[in-house]
């Protein structure tokens, strides 16, 4: 049995990133960021360290890190170390009183469902790596307060840690502008291969994806703090772990959930329809209209509705699934999305993790339908996905969980990093103008990265983009 749990009162900060900077280079730090105080629909901030135990799954499904689970598949291994926290909990509306924390990548989805896996794996962090932790410090933006939960050992221990000083974020810097995977002309040609799918029946909707890269120097908590300054979001996260492949990290500012479950109530919030901020208020109101009045945004958005719905479906109480919002505006720090909200009641025999398992990975980023989409997907892009449209989040003890769709992501290894963009094509959609939305999603991630120095040889109209293929690590 684990020691008792104890919710210890600590002082409020406005965002967590003073708290998480004394932590960062402790064994298997993350961050759950929600954004505050500047991102909309964020409340809580989950930071922790030092797991009990941490798995990972690799390219082919294989269970790491603890040899009683190898022989699991990912999820059951991720579900019986999480059943391993046994403990007492007090009545709490906290969202998480210990458990699993990390992330499932978008390739570990061909682990479940029948894809080919044609597309290379330029990147080579493990396709989920997960640690059961048995202590966190949590910030509620809506009360304003913190709170450090764990047991009086762990308590005692968080506290000497919280009492150091942080070490300072060092310089970062790119040493080379963003290069994109795909030339234009090599995004169209896959635009057009889409488009003969549909025509043929083959689906409706698929989610194209273009990868960029860039090589850098320099401190990732740099980086992630200056990503967070230009784009805050609700749903972001921070993980950077060294191994014997070097530093590798995950810089997501997702606005985007996944799944929410809490006292067996499920939610999902998938994104379709995208348009950039306008440059004056006029402008901005005009482009929001636009969005929601555009019958093909609309119809991408309810496709992918209607596949949520039916993936819920499988794991809620039939008669359960019901859709409170379709196609509601929501607006960001550089962009209009169009958000629909699904909701239902898990079954009583079932758990969160099987809703993950059920629903992984996000309709909203593969197409419908979902097994097809995934095939053409692997079909048309070069480079395996990664992280990227993947998920992060937590399980807790008490079956409570949230995860978000891993947009608008950076992922850092052997020092590049890599980001995409993408967005979802259907019948009607054009090629020029979905080329130029992958760009308009990514652009200010970009350019936040590239944020020029004294050295920098290149000009800063150019920084975010590279147009030609590159030469993948």
């Amino acid at each position: 049995m684990t020691p008792p749990l104890e919710i210890t009162p600590l002082p409020y900060h406005e965002d967590p990133l003073g708290y998480f900077a004394v932590l960062r280079d402790r064994p298997g730090a993350v961050l759950l960021d929600s954004g505050r105080p500047t991102a909309p629909g964020g409340r809580y901030d989950i930071l922790s360290c030092d797991p009990l135990a941490l798995l990972e799954v690799d390219g082919a499904g294989r269970v790491h890190g603890d040899p009683a689970l190898a022989g699991l598949s990912p999820f059951a291994a991720q579900q019986a170390l999480l059943d391993r926290l046994s403990r007492e909990v007090p009545e709490s509306d906290l969202p998480f009183l210990g458990g699993l924390i990390g992330y499932w990548s978008y390739d570990l989805g061909q682990r479940l469902e029948p894809v080919a896996g044609q597309a290379r794996p330029a990147v080579t962090l493990p396709a989920s790596r997960v640690g059961l932790y048995d202590w966190a410090l949590i910030q509620d933006h809506d009360r304003r307060e913190s709170w450090l939960v764990g047991s009086a050992a762990r308590r005692d221990e968080v506290l000497a840690w919280l009492s150091a000083a942080a070490r300072p974020a060092e310089a970062f810097r790119l040493t080379a502008p963003f290069a994109a995977e795909l030339s234009r002309e090599e995004y169209l040609a896959r635009f057009h291969a889409v488009q003969a799918y549909i025509r043929a029946g083959d689906c409706y909707q698929i989610n194209l994806a273009q990868r960029f890269s860039a090589p850098y120097a320099g401190d990732l908590w740099a980086a992630y703090r200056r990503l967070r300054k230009a784009t805050p979001t609700p749903y972001a996260g921070y993980q950077a772990w060294t191994g014997p492949e070097g530093e590798r990290a995950i810089l997501s500012l997702s606005p985007e959930r996944f799944l929410e479950c809490r006292d067996g109530r499920v939610e999902t919030r998938p994104i379709k329809g995208t348009r950039p901020r306008g440059a004056t208020p006029t402008e901005d109101r005009r482009l929001a209209a636009e969005l929601e009045a555009s019958l093909k945004d609309r119809a991408e958005n309810v496709m992918i509705t209607d596949l949520l719905r039916n993936d819920l479906g499988r794991v809620c109480r039939p008669g359960s699934v019901r859709v409170p919002t379709l196609c509601g505006l929501e607006s960001y720090a550089n962009v209009h999305h169009l958000v629909s909200v699904i909701t239902g009641e898990l079954a009583a025999d079932k758990r969160p993790m099987d809703l993950l398992a059920a629903a992984f990975p996000g309709g909203s980023i593969t197409g419908a339908p979902k097994v097809r989409a995934m095939q053409i997907i692997d079909e048309l892009e070069p480079s395996r996905r990664s992280a990227y449209c993947g998920s992060l989040g937590y399980v807790d003890v008490r079956g409570r969980m949230d995860t978000s769709i891993a947009i608008r992501s950076v992922v850092a290894e052997a020092g590049r990093l890599h980001l995409w963009g993408g967005g979802g094509l259907v019948a009607d959609s054009k090629g020029d103008e979905e080329y130029a939305e992958t760009l308009d999603k990514i652009r200010h991630l970009m350019n936040a990265l590239a944020t020029p120095t004294n050295d920098d040889k290149w000009n800063k109209k150019d920084l975010h983009l590279v147009d030609r293929d590159i030469d993948i690590q």
